[in-house]
């Protein structure tokens, strides 16, 4: 396989995405090229995380994934290698490859330090281009992974918000809020104890919205929960934004509590 996917926090108004993809076929031209996302927040490594998490191991086996969100480019932090069992991962050593790499096997991490497979001279501050693109490209094409550089015994690990089950009640946090103004928990549909389907949803102290299983659930501008394609609970609003009418951002707590009586109330509650 010689597929390359990109997650950025680089946005689309200048040039860097391009200029990565032209580095990555001028060495590998037989290489596909996909975007994930660039549409990352400037710097927000966790949204990263949870981008390349999403949406990495819907590819085929063999897919060289790229993630650069990497706020301390030109510092002390490393860049590294891993390969697992179907992909291999590259990006700054900052947890942002961590949450995609816990799902999978993995075989090799290596430091990438090789440069005679960089693009010289290597900018201070766009290794997205001058290190990542330039390795990718080689590993597309069929490059050997022990030459990226020496064999590391460990990588960063940015910490996954555990959720908990105490007195009836699973408590949580929103991971993320996407484009739409959906905010995104780390509560899983899989694994979620049972009866908490028919709970309730707290965000906060007071505002309420019903559990459904999908936006239209509700008329247009109220406000639902649901396990979303992430496979993560999520608060939404039908035709609006979560995030903008209840205040949720990353880091906001979230209860999801057992309630018998939820087929005649409302059966979520949303607020700061």
């Amino acid at each position: 396989m010689n597929i390359v996917t990109l997650t950025t926090d680089f946005g689309l108004a200048n040039a860097f995405v391009g200029t990565m993809k032209g580095v990555i076929l001028a060495r590998a031209p037989r290489a596909t090229i996909v975007d994930l996302t660039h549409g990352v927040a400037p710097g927000d490594i966790r949204a990263g995380a949870f981008a390349l998490l999403a949406g990495c191991r819907y590819f085929p086996n063999g897919t060289v994934h790229v993630a650069v969100v990497d706020p301390g480019v030109g510092g002390p932090r490393r860049a590294i290698a891993v390969r697992t069992r179907d992909y291999c991962f590259l990006g700054p050593d900052n947890g942002v490859l961590s949450w995609a790499l816990a799902r999978e096997t993995v075989r090799s991490v290596r430091q990438i330090a090789n440069a005679r497979l960089w693009l010289q001279p290597v900018s201070r501050t766009f290794h997205g281009r001058d290190v990542f693109a330039p390795v990718a490209a080689h590993l597309a094409r069929g490059g050997s992974f022990h030459r990226v550089g020496p064999e590391l015994a460990d990588y960063a690990r940015l910490p996954w918000p555990a959720w908990r089950e105490t007195g009836g009640k699973v408590t949580g946090e929103v991971l993320v809020v996407d484009r739409f103004g959906n905010a995104i928990t780390n509560i899983p549909e899989v694994g979620l104890p049972a009866g908490m389907f028919s709970g309730l949803v707290c965000v906060g102290r007071r505002r309420w919205c019903r559990l459904g299983t999908y936006y239209a659930a509700v008329p247009p501008g109220q406000a639902v929960a649901l396990f979303g394609s992430s496979g993560f609970l999520e608060i939404a609003v039908n035709g609006g934004s979560a995030a903008a009418r209840f205040g949720l951002r990353a880091g906001s707590r979230v209860t999801l509590r057992r309630d018998d009586s939820a087929e005649s109330r409302p059966l979520c509650r949303t607020t700061r």
